[in-house]
Parts: structure tokens; sequence; C-alpha cells
């Protein structure tokens, strides 16, 4: 499998006039800092865009985003298998802020704070993992399992790089696009 062309913060900006930006994390996330021009196509209703973002890739470079780097390296590997090429920015929007540029945030949401994927990851396996062990000591030993599945399944996550339980958490409705915004999103692709 090979690497998807990446470009950094700098090489980004530069361009950013010129590029069609895809922010690939959940609504929630992309209402809480997203490049300038961005447009939200969460990870996993990619295969929905598919041929909106070939048509993007046709007239010009698109640049797949996500918080890190780990996601939009993913969607960028699948439309690569698709046949459309792309590349992904080095250490996503974290890295983008990092340097000082700019975020966007929607007027909507103003000051309202939303937790990134790997925040609501961590939230809760930890709320689950006390609760399993509160339970084993209070209720009956057994409860335990929660706690020991828990780790489990980080541990495959970190083994795979995936993450079943973001997964979950991406399905909520705080972290689901509502259809008129992926299909205003994806007549947005279409028309440039």
């Amino acid at each position: 499998m090979t690497t998807p062309l990446a470009l950094g913060t700098g090489q980004a900006r530069a361009r950013l006039h010129d590029l069609t930006v895809v922010d690939v994390r959940s609504p929630g996330e992309y209402a809480s800092g997203h490049l300038p021009g961005a447009l939200n196509v969460p990870l996993d209703r990619i295969r929905r865009a598919l041929p909106e973002i070939r048509h993007a890739a046709g007239r010009g470079d698109v640049l797949l985003v996500c918080a890190s780097g780990a996601r939009s390296e993913r969607a960028c590997r699948l439309l690569a298998e698709e046949g459309i090429p792309t590349a992904t920015l080095t250490g996503g929007t974290s890295a983008w802020a990092a340097e000082g540029h700019e975020l966007h945030r929607p007027p909507a949401y103003g000051t309202r704070a939303r937790w990134s994927m790997e925040r609501q990851v961590r939230f809760t396996a930890g709320a689950v993992v006390l609760l399993g062990l509160l339970l084993g000591l209070l209720v009956h030993p057994a409860f335990q399992i929660l706690s020991a599945g828990i780790a489990g399944g980080l541990v495959a996550s970190a083994l795979t790089d995936t993450c079943g339980m973001a997964v979950v958490l991406g399905r909520l409705p705080h972290n689901r696009p509502r259809a008129a915004d992926l299909d205003a999103t994806l007549a947005a692709l279409r028309s440039g």
C-alpha cells in the first residue's frame, strides 16, 4: 500500500486558493474549527461522495483534512483505490492551528465548544472502565469484564489503527451531518 501524498501546513496554506479542501471529521469536530473554505464529508460518508469528489479532483487538487492526519490518510487510500488522486494535510487541523493559521467556525455554533472524536473516545473508554471497576466492587466481580473489554478494544485499536468506538460514537446525533448539510456539501463539490 502506498503512502498518500502529504502537504505540510505551509504548502497547503500557500495553495489554499486553488485546492478543494474536504474535512473528513465529524460535523461536531468540523464545527469546532476547520480550514478556510473546507467542506465537511465525514469519513464514514466518503463512499457516498465518490462522484462529487471525483468531479472536484477533475477540476484540480483535492486536500483531505482531519484532526491529526490519520483519518484523512485513510480517506486518501480509499479514494486512491477508486482512482481519485488526493493529498492529506500533515498533522491535520491540529498542526494548522499550532502554526497559528486561522480556523473558521460556523457562526451558528458561536463559542460553544465541541469535543474532538479522540476526546470523545477517551472520555467514553474511561467512563466504561470506571463503571466496570465500580460495579465489580459493589455488585459482582463479573462486571470487571466491561473494563477488560475496553482494554482489549484499545489494544486492538492501536494494532489495527482503527477505532470501533469512534465508529459507534460517530453515529450519535451531534456527530452526524444533517441530510441537508451533506447534500449542500455534495452540491458544492459538484459546482466547484
